[in-house]
């Protein structure tokens, strides 16, 4: 038996942020990040839309870019104090994946973070809030998802939380909050959404459900990411529509081995943070001529192709993801990114453990060609040196 799950209630288009008025609840606690929603006035909107509906509203801001475990503590702690019935996370992925996790410290103040690393272990949500999120980024998907990604920066290990209980309950896709993304964050987040749909269908756990979401976000982030990426709102707005989609898809379908490598390495290295998006854009050419060794997986990266145009077969739909990365200015690996951030000596000194967390990470377990440590430190070199996967 098979599951798919998705929010009860998804309002889209322009405008679609009034949706907040009709909730029904007393009391709601409003989580996002750095101040963009602020300054923009949504946040304002969203205050406004929930006081109309007749709620008390609390504001958690200040969420930072990786969410962190003391974060989402905090944060939780807050809720356990103002008792919420709804909390509303409006912004990027970040404050999204937070609320997520506080939400379940807030109902389960006992509950440990370790127990909740543990793919689908949360215990049952909504004996006190449900959740509504509000994307103003074109890749995470996470207000359609059952992921969230918290960072432990003392392990500097990414987290990646799997469960259906915190699929949010209302999803509220307005374009209009994508409009305010800068170019490179269009980029970053553009490719995660390719890699959340190439992922999906590629996955052990793909379905007649999932495969017809995952395509057609594939064929509209090809048609539409450059234009976005190049200040084209209607291409912007087309843009959120599909990384809503492939969030859809890989929710329910899983993931693989190009998310396992971007979360261990994400927040590995002393010399910075390797963004998510651009992580995935750079390591997903390897990932895939990796897994095409198995007919299978190669069976389904022709199909992509195939369905995007191109020649049927893996090498067409690597030589495709490559030039999209160079149209959208990210580099081809590792050492390349940021002018050589992430130092050689210490990736390689750290590479075996890497390697061992990213094998153990929770999305290994659907990548569609099983992969051994020793395996995986020849995958990560191949995406620090832009060199060959030939194993």
């Amino acid at each position: 038996m098979s599951r798919f799950t998705l929010p009860r209630d998804l309002y889209h288009g322009k405008g679609s942020l009034e949706a907040l008025k009709s909730l029904k609840g007393n009391r709601a606690f409003v989580v996002t990040g750095g101040g963009s929603m602020r300054r923009f006035g949504f946040l304002d909107k969203v205050e406004a839309y929930l006081r109309e509906a007749g709620m008390k509203v609390m504001l958690f801001e200040g969420v930072e870019p990786d969410p962190s475990v003391e974060t989402v503590l905090r944060g939780a702690e807050a809720m356990r104090k103002f008792l919420p019935d709804w909390i509303v996370s409006i912004g990027g992925g970040s404050p999204i994946d937070a609320a997520k996790a506080m939400w379940a410290f807030y109902e389960y103040p006992e509950i440990t973070f370790e127990s909740l690393c543990i793919p689908f272990n949360f215990p049952t949500l909504r004996t006190k809030a449900r959740f509504c999120a509000i994307p103003s980024t074109s890749g995470t998907a996470t207000e359609v998802t059952a992921f969230s990604v918290i960072t432990d920066y003392a392990k500097g290990i990414k987290y990646p939380l799997a469960d259906f209980n915190i699929t949010p309950d209302v999803a509220i896709v307005d374009p209009e909050l994508a409009e305010t993304m800068p170019k490179k964050l269009t980029a970053h987040t553009g490719m995660d959404a390719m890699t959340h749909a190439i992922e999906a269908y590629v996955s052990t756990l793909h379905c007649d459900y999932t495969d017809p979401l995952a395509l057609h976000a594939i064929k509209m982030v090809g048609e539409f990411l450059v234009p976005s990426f190049h200040g084209d709102m209607a291409a912007r707005g087309s843009m959120h529509n599909a990384q809503c989609l492939a969030g859809m898809a890989f929710s329910n379908a899983l993931l693989g081995i190009v998310h396992s490598m971007a979360h261990k390495t994400g927040a590995a290295y002393t010399g910075g943070h390797i963004v998510h998006g651009c992580a995935n854009a750079m390591y997903l050419p390897k990932v895939i001529a990796f897994n095409s060794k198995n007919p299978e997986a190669a069976m389904r990266y022709g199909e992509i192709a195939a369905h995007i145009g191109l020649e049927p077969n893996a090498n067409a739909l690597i030589r495709y993801i490559r030039a999209l990365n160079v149209k959208l200015e990210i580099p081809a690996c590792i050492r390349d990114y940021e002018g050589g951030m992430i130092d050689e000596t210490e990736f390689l000194t750290k590479l075996p453990g890497v390697a061992e967390l990213a094998v153990g990470d929770a999305c290994t377990g659907s990548n569609p060609r099983a992969i051994t440590p020793a395996e995986m430190e020849k995958l990560l070199k191949a995406c620090y040196y832009d060199t060959e996967v030939d194993f």
